[in-house]
């Protein structure tokens, strides 16, 4: 399926460029100097409602379609480059004062999450999601993690709770996958041996066809300055080994935005 219309794509006008240009000079709100410096950096809607998802994705249509009618953004055709040549350049888009002061406070919450969890849901990134209808045995989770054990472990929980699981060992292999079939959701390591797991998933963040897809970090790296990190280039979810036996399935129904299952045991309540 292509999901990757030509008609997402927008440039900024010579009227919207001067603007931007002065922008340190106009009283204009924060989220219109964002949404200009995300059409600068970018252009596809995709990948400026992916950094703005702490807004419903009505608002975004609304200031594109607003910025539009004033000659500020226009339209253009254009397609996406492959994946592999993104990860190869990719810059993470930057951040401004308000994001920046965002992101720490989120990452103080994920802080105090991971002491007792091990887990931290980005609730922006998920609350305008809308609800995946897919039944678990029809949706598909791929797993990017190169320890054989930690890859079983993983595939295990996951399959265990009714998902069909796919899996990758390198960044390589799994840009391949990728290139196969869209996953429902990606589980991703950040130590891998032909790549930095935080680089792909700044790559994704990046590319229209995956900028929305959910992504959540799997990985030994637990301090806050890595939380933070995931969080701000667009992790949902970001969980450190080793994790609750319910860990996996609650998580991912969490960012698919289904409905946890109440069970005895182990249980990690993400809604």
């Amino acid at each position: 399926m292509d999901r990757t219309k030509t008609t997402a794509w927008y440039r900024l006008t010579p009227e919207g460029r001067a603007l931007w240009s002065r922008r340190d000079e106009l009283p204009l709100p924060e989220e219109y100097v964002r949404l200009l410096g995300l059409v600068e950096a970018c252009g596809h809607k995709s990948v400026i409602r992916s950094r703005l998802a702490r807004h419903p994705d009505a608002v975004v249509e609304r200031w594109l379609t607003d910025f539009e009618a004033m000659n500020l953004i226009e339209p253009v055709a254009a397609r996406p480059p492959k994946l592999a040549e993104v990860a190869r350049k990719v810059k993470p888009l930057p951040l401004d004062d308000a994001e920046r002061r965002h992101f720490a406070e989120e990452a103080n919450f994920a802080d105090i999450s991971l002491t007792g969890l091990g887990v931290y849901v980005s609730r922006d990134r998920v609350s305008h999601r809308p609800p995946n209808p897919k039944a678990p045995l029809e949706t598909i989770a791929l797993v990017v993690e190169d320890d054989p054990d930690q890859l079983a472990l993983a595939v295990l929980r996951l399959t265990t709770a009714g998902y069909r699981v796919r899996s990758a060992a390198t960044v390589k292999s799994f840009f391949a996958a990728l290139k196969k079939q869209t996953p429902d959701a990606i589980f991703l390591d950040v130590n891998l041996p032909d790549g930095d797991g935080f680089d792909v998933l700044a790559a994704l963040r990046r590319h229209p066809a995956y900028a929305l897809l959910p992504v959540v970090m799997l990985t030994i790296k637990a301090e806050r300055a890595d939380v933070a990190k995931g969080l701000a280039l667009g992790a949902d979810a970001y969980v450190t080994k080793p994790y609750g036996r319910n860990t996996l399935d609650y998580v991912l129904r969490y960012v698919l935005n289904q409905p946890a299952r109440r069970e005895t045991g182990d249980e990690l309540a993400v809604g």
